[in-house]
C-alpha cells in the first residue's frame, strides 16, 4: 500500500502488515507488565511478599499455554513461508 509521506508529496511503500504486527507485540508486552507490574505490586501490598510470590509463580503457570499456542503458530507460519518460496 502506498501513502504520501509527508511535506514533499512523494508516495513510499509501507509494509502494514509489519506494522501491525509489531503494534500488536508492543501491547501484548504492555499488557504483561502491567500485569506483572501492578498486579505484583498490589498482590505485595496487600498479602505480603509470600503472597506475591506464589501470584508471580501462578501468572506464569498461566502463562504457559499462551507461549506454547504462541510458539506453535510461529513454527506453522514459518514452514508456511519456507513452503511458498520453494
Amino acid at each position: 500500500m502506498t501513502r504520501p509521506s509527508g511535506r514533499d508529496g512523494r508516495r513510499s511503500t509501507v509494509d502494514l502488515r509489519k506494522h501491525a504486527r509489531s503494534t500488536q507485540v508492543r501491547l501484548a508486552l504492555g499488557g504483561l507488565a502491567l500485569l506483572f507490574g501492578v498486579g505484583g505490586l498490589l498482590i505485595y501490598i496487600f498479602y505480603g511478599p509470600a503472597g506475591a510470590t506464589l501470584a508471580f509463580l501462578c501468572f506464569l503457570i498461566g502463562l504457559l499455554p499462551v507461549v506454547v499456542i504462541a510458539v506453535v503458530l510461529w513454527i506453522m507460519e514459518a514452514l508456511l513461508r519456507r513452503s511458498h518460496e520453494q
